[in-house]
């Protein structure tokens, strides 16, 4: 299971509320087209957080983050079990510009030691996080190997107008 995330521009938001095929295309085309690249987090549309999805979203919401970065915050569809929003676990939900905005300026001042500010493994394991690596020495450290690449991705969505595309794959 893997974190994904796609920056979309606004018309592309738009036409992504009518047309969840359209954007399931879009996001494949994209995941293709970075296969073996070397653009910088910046630079590209599509990016993730790997398996450390689950272990992120919880220290984020730990610490009251105010924007689900990893799930998304608005939905597309009304029915989880339409056929076309069955993204791998799930349906993707979105960020609007503005919640990308909010997002990526939270993230600017957020550093891995104050995100990890009094959590022990222990913890991430009582939670039940994805994946079960929590009884094995450094993993904590691993839970935020993504935080400085996805301060960088959403700092670029922000400064270029992007929403941005949540989904588990």
């Amino acid at each position: 299971m893997y974190g994904e995330w796609l920056r979309v521009t606004p018309a592309e938001l738009e036409r992504a509320q009518v047309d969840l095929v359209w954007l399931r295309d879009l996001a494949d085309e994209l995941d293709e087209a970075y296969t073996g690249d070397d653009k910088t987090v910046s630079e590209r549309r599509r990016f993730g957080t790997d398996k450390t999805w689950h272990a992120l979203d919880y220290l984020l919401t730990r610490r009251g983050f105010p924007i689900s970065i990893i799930y998304g915050e608005k939905s597309f569809v009304d029915d989880p079990d339409d056929a076309d929003a069955d993204w791998g676990y799930g349906p993707p939900q979105y960020l609007t510009v503005a919640q990308v905005r909010q997002a990526a300026d939270a993230l600017a001042g957020l550093t891995e030691e104050q995100l990890l500010d009094g959590v022990q493994q222990l913890d991430l394991e009582r939670a039940d996080i994805y994946p079960a690596v929590w009884d094995r020495p450094g993993e904590l450290e691993w839970a935020v190997c993504h935080l400085a690449d996805a301060r960088t991705y959403f700092g670029a969505a922000a400064k270029a107008g992007d929403a941005i595309i949540c989904w588990i794959d």
